[in-house]
């Protein structure tokens, strides 16, 4: 409980009408969240508008309401206070609803188009491994120390955000480690909190069936940057040709990492196996469980972020070495019969391109890679067909499949990948709707040594089919295949 007078005190409302002394039971952005007490925020969504919702939220019992244009007929006893963006207003009530978390602990976020997860992760693996209660919010899993919950959002919303937040203080995390989406920064749910420090790590296209165009999604990435305050850090891929520019206007400290050029927290790599990387950091070498050029980036920005809070860097190198990567992110899975099988989350062109080049540089013999893919359904349609090209130039055989089509039609959408393969590259594609079947056809092609990648959906475990979430987990069908196939 807190009084709204205390919770609108970074707000600065443009009117309130009503009491400010009054208590606060709950925050709620959903009138059907609505409790007796509950203050209600009227945010505009991409396809509902709160506002058409107060009158539900009164009559559910909130006692107060933030919106950006009065109703026509304001209720007795009710607060209604109105501001410029209620989105950005929810974000800064949330924090002071529950206490300034994000003041408490040190909160580092890390944005990109990849390496997200992996990163934040790996971060939150690294701080447990050297003994600190850590928190995490990423793509995968909400993690208070060692409880664990299945994530909703990559970003969740500023509510519940600052309620997790609050568990970890709870907990006595000491740090917290959470991915920022553009969707987050656009729609104001980072409102309100403090960054210890933010990581940037590469940018490519995707999202592009949210944000207008390419420059859009960039401003909400370097927004991020923007919004840091001077005591923090903000460390970016220097090899990323947008990494200097999301640090343009930052007022927090800058650093780079890199594996081309020389930068504060400059990477080599010696030698790149399926089994993991050979690394020279500055003038520290380790050797990581993570295979990949993509992998050896990732390290590089946990290296720099732990560096940059203040952890003793022999002793970060050390905890490095025993770490393992990401759920669904380059799993490998192994056949008696020497079949390796790839399991990764690349659902963007240059994700893709970043794995199959990978996989392509770990090859020693004549394997043959043979790749099942597909792409969401409802999402940016624009990348389908570069995702089908990238995946025939940089595979022997594949396998267009569905992945999430949700509401769309999975033939149209694999109609759409189609297009982006040339006629030379035909001949090696198959189309194979089913998702189970795809992956046993694949199976049943590859023989001993072969490799197959199956990408887009990682470490899910369902397959979103017209608003229903079905069962469906790459890794457990390739397992149960692999020993009986």
């Amino acid at each position: 409980m807190k009084r709204l007078t205390d919770i609108l005190q970074n707000i600065h409302p443009v009117e309130i009408r009503g009491r400010d002394d009054i208590a606060v039971s709950s925050l709620a952005f959903d009138s059907r969240k609505v409790t007796k007490g509950s203050l209600f925020a009227a945010v505009r969504g991409t396809r509902v508008d709160g506002h058409s919702f107060i009158e539900k939220a009164v009559q559910a019992g909130a006692s107060s309401v933030i919106c950006e244009n009065l109703p026509l007929n304001l209720q007795a006893g009710v607060t209604y206070i109105r501001v410029q963006n209620a989105a950005l207003a929810l974000g800064i009530a949330a924090s002071a609803f529950y206490g300034k978390p994000s003041e408490k602990l040190r909160l580092v976020g890390i944005t990109g188009t990849n390496g997200k997860t992996t990163t934040a992760t790996l971060l939150y693996n690294l701080f447990r491994a050297m003994g600190f209660k850590t928190g995490l919010l990423s793509t995968i899993r909400y993690k208070i120390d060692t409880l664990s919950e299945d994530a909703t959002h990559t970003t969740p919303d500023a509510i519940r955000i600052n309620e997790l937040l609050h568990r970890m203080v709870d907990a006595g995390c000491d740090y917290a480690f959470m991915e920022i989406s553009s969707h987050a920064v656009n729609q104001e749910r980072i409102a309100g909190l403090t960054f210890a420090g933010g990581v940037f790590t590469n940018l490519s296209h995707d999202h592009l069936d949210y944000h207008s165009d390419f420059r859009s999604y960039l401003n909400a990435k370097k927004r991020f940057f923007d919004q840091l305050p001077e005591t923090a850090f903000a460390l970016s891929n220097a090899d990323d040709k947008n990494g200097r520019v999301m640090l343009q206007n930052t007022r927090a400290s800058k650093h780079y990492y890199s594996l081309r050029t020389m930068v504060e927290f400059k990477g080599k790599i010696i030698e790149n196996h399926f089994n993991g990387l050979q690394l020279n950091i500055g003038r520290h070498q380790l050797f990581a469980l993570l295979p990949g050029t993509f992998n050896a980036y990732n390290l590089l920005a946990v290296y720099g972020t732990a560096v940059l809070l203040d952890m003793n860097e022999e002793e970060v190198l050390t905890a490095i070495s025993k770490l393992k990567g990401a759920e669904g992110r380059f799993e490998t899975l192994r056949s008696a019969s020497g079949i390796t099988a790839i399991v990764d989350y690349a659902h963007t062109p240059d994700a893709l391109e970043n794995v199959l080049k990978t996989i392509n540089s770990l090859r020693t013999t004549n394997e043959t890679l043979i790749t099942v893919v597909g792409a969401g359904g409802d999402r940016d349609k624009s990348k389908r067909p570069k995702m089908a090209g990238i995946v025939s130039a940089l595979s022997d055989r594949v396998i267009l499949t569905s992945d999430n089509p949700r509401t769309e039609d999975p033939d149209q959408i694999i109609e759409d990948m189609l297009a982006g393969i040339g006629p030379a590259k035909k001949n090696k594609t198959m189309v194979i709707v089913n998702r189970r079947e795809a992956i046993k056809t694949a199976v049943n092609l590859a023989r001993p040594g072969d490799l197959i990648l199956v990408a887009g959906k990682g470490h899910e475990t369902y397959q979103e089919i017209m608003g229903v979430k079905h069962p469906f987990d790459d890794k457990k069908v390739l397992r149960e295949l692999l020993e009986t196939g």
